[in-house]
């Protein structure tokens, strides 16, 4: 591959290759030359947490006057535009890390929360409830979160951090002998839907690192790959998570309060579905709305899209939207919801967890983004210590990184005290006390008990979001109401506000995949496949895509069709696909599935919900994805 340099030395673009042309070969990833790039810190995402983490390396290399390379890698096109949340942000972290921001003419943080409330929703009306305390906490900001981390990043390139949008991290890159994180390695481009090299064909690059700090957000791929390969959940518990959804409006000046924030529970979900709405009156007359369901549902009829759909048709809310109204964005993203007894351990041999790749939401606060911040912080400063404190001239095998003190400076923060006095929130409603106990513990707990109990709630049973789905047979079909245009759209409607795209003609990213039992794969520790891939084993063949549409069809409805927020699964009619040959085209029953990937928003809903767990989510290209850019 070519590099060159377009303008700063802080922007590194692909170039084309000039090979002649040549028929299209299979890629091959075990015989495939790669360019390497040696730098000190490698962060994947530039978000909240790893924009925080580069920004703190450059202020320490500034104060301690020992230079230090850092790249950050960025999937989405642009800085931010994979960046979705509510959001309402706590600036404790920010007040750390640029105690001078509102000094900055170009901060985003423009509108102060001015009242908070909860209220409970019926199907016809609403009344305030008392809200957790830790909810009603003032001193907040109504923020769009993408525009907040595009600003981030533009200070992080001023300090001399290389950020480089459009490069996917795809897969970690180890040691000889398998035990350690040696950095980075970027996808591939130019190839065909199946898998053959087009004349735009470049190899993925290696970005060899002193330290790698993984900041992909909730459920990242590497992430899961460091996790389950450096055995990182053992002691913990599953992290569970919650999907949400959310629109922006710019509504009717009569309607705007700038600075009120308004939490919801109640309808439309029913009293055993987790979850909550919200409608935040951010600056310039917009407001966001949305609805966060936790993903441990049981019913496979429900429907996440139009369940939000049918909130925005509640009085309280068809009352916001109404008169000069216009919805001008749509997104959604999985959320961490399992707190502090599902955060794994935070370091590996090499480099760290940070964000909320780790997990660091507090529920009771429905807020997150101030501790994400804050682990990148802390992380940067154990990995300044390390890269320090290392001889070698560039990353070395013998001189793997020991980030544990990052762990212990983590767990002595603030952070965890925010996350203590809140870890049996959420898995209050996982217990036998059921969704309506966890709601009153909930309460008594937030209001008077602060999290001061000798006991913790856990996961004893290790059971996942998905393995909570019931059978269809168990479950009642849930009739939604008609839409009702413009205040609530069918699904594709929506999903052309994300803006999101991909090339058509590139390997699907969501693959139908069953990963071999322990033993069996060449992803275990202490073994080594060629050229430092460290890919676990599995099959993607005919007989697994047929299973996946037997039980998912057959037993649980085809909950991906209905559960997907973008619309890219879909189960259709095919008489021959049992006896199809192409193995995107068998199926079982008469129906196949069919995976429309450019729809694909990437909020990881079908890696976490498939009932059956055959579903890994795997990075496009890079660039490709949602264009968010007021969320």
């Amino acid at each position: 591959m070519l590099l060159r340099w377009r303008g700063r030395p802080a922007r590194l673009v692909r170039a084309l290759h000039t090979t002649p042309r040549r028929s299209r070969e299979l890629f091959d990833p075990t015989n495939v030359e790669r360019p390497t790039d040696d730098v000190d810190v490698c962060i994947v995402g530039a978000g909240p947490a790893g924009l925080s983490a580069a920004i703190r390396l450059k202020q320490l290399e500034q104060e301690k006057g020992r230079e230090i390379r850092v790249v950050v890698l960025e999937k989405g096109a642009e800085v931010g535009s994979h960046i979705l949340s509510g959001a309402v942000l706590e600036p404790r972290a920010l007040n750390e890390l640029l105690p001078d921001w509102q000094d900055r003419p170009d901060h985003p943080l423009k509108q102060p929360t001015t009242s908070t409330q909860m209220r409970f929703l019926t199907k016809n009306s609403s009344f305030r409830i008392p809200q957790p305390p830790q909810m009603a906490k003032m001193g907040t900001y109504v923020i769009s979160l993408s525009r907040v981390t595009a600003w981030l990043g533009s200070i992080a390139e001023e300090m001399g951090v290389e950020v480089y949008p459009g490069f996917a991290g795809a897969g970690l890159v180890y040691s000889s002998d398998g035990r350690s994180v040696l950095g980075v390695r970027t996808n591939e481009v130019g190839l065909d839907r199946q898998g053959r090299m087009k004349d735009s064909f470049e190899p993925g690059m290696e970005f060899r690192a002193r330290v790698t700090l993984l900041a992909e957000g909730a459920h990242g791929s590497l992430s899961k790959e460091a996790i389950r390969r450096f055995k990182l959940r053992e002691g913990r518990d599953p992290q569970t998570y919650g999907l949400g959804l959310k629109e922006v409006w710019r509504v009717d000046p009569s309607k705007h309060e700038p600075g009120k924030v308004v939490h919801t529970m109640g309808w439309p979900l029913d009293l055993h579905t987790y979850g909550g709405g919200w409608a935040y009156h951010m600056a310039d007359g917009l407001v966001t709305l949305g609805l966060v369901i936790g993903l441990d549902y049981a019913n496979p009829y429900l429907s996440p899209y139009r369940e939000f759909q049918r909130m925005k048709h509640h009085p309280y809310f068809r009352d916001l939207l109404s008169g000069d109204s216009t919805r001008i964005a749509y997104g959604a993203r999985v959320i961490n919801e399992g707190g502090l007894q599902s955060v794994p351990k935070l370091n590996f041999p090499g480099g760290a967890l940070i964000g909320c790749s780790a997990g660091f939401v507090n529920v009771a606060k429905i807020k997150g983004t101030h501790n994400a911040m804050k682990s990148g912080m802390l992380a940067a400063e154990a990995a300044f210590d390390v890269v320090a404190s290392q001889t070698s001239e560039s990353p070395s095998e013998e001189e793997p990184a020991d980030m544990s003190a990052y762990e212990t400076s983590l767990r002595d923060s603030w952070v965890h005290e925010d996350l203590y006095e809140v870890r049996n929130i959420r898995p209050s409603f996982n217990t036998s006390l059921g969704v309506i106990g966890g709601v009153v513990y909930s309460g008594i707990d937030s209001l008077f008990l602060r999290g001061r109990t000798p006991w913790t709630f856990r996961n004893t049973l290790g059971k996942s979001d998905a393995a909570h789905t019931k059978r269809a047979s168990e479950c009642k079909p849930i009739e939604y109401p008609p839409f009702e245009p413009p205040l609530s759209t069918d699904l594709l409607t929506s999903v052309t506000l994300t803006g999101t795209n991909h090339a058509e003609d590139q390997p699907v990213h969501l693959r139908v995949r069953k990963y071999l039992t322990e033993g069996e794969h060449a992803g275990a520790e202490g073994e080594q496949p060629e050229k430092d891939l460290a890919t676990e084993r599995y099959v993607e063949d005919a007989d697994v895509r047929r299973e996946h549409v037997r039980l998912n069809v057959g037993e649980y409805a085809g909950l991906l069709g209905r559960g997907c927020p973008a619309q890219v699964y879909e189960y259709v009619d095919a008489e021959d696909a049992e006896s199809a040959t192409q193995v995107e085209n068998v199926g079982w029953g008469g129906k196949k599935l069919v995976i429309n990937s450019q729809n694909c928003i990437h909020c990881k809903f079908c890696d976490v919900k498939v009932p059956t767990q055959d579903i890994t989510w795997t990075v496009p290209e890079g660039g490709g994805g949602p264009k968010y850019t007021v969320t």
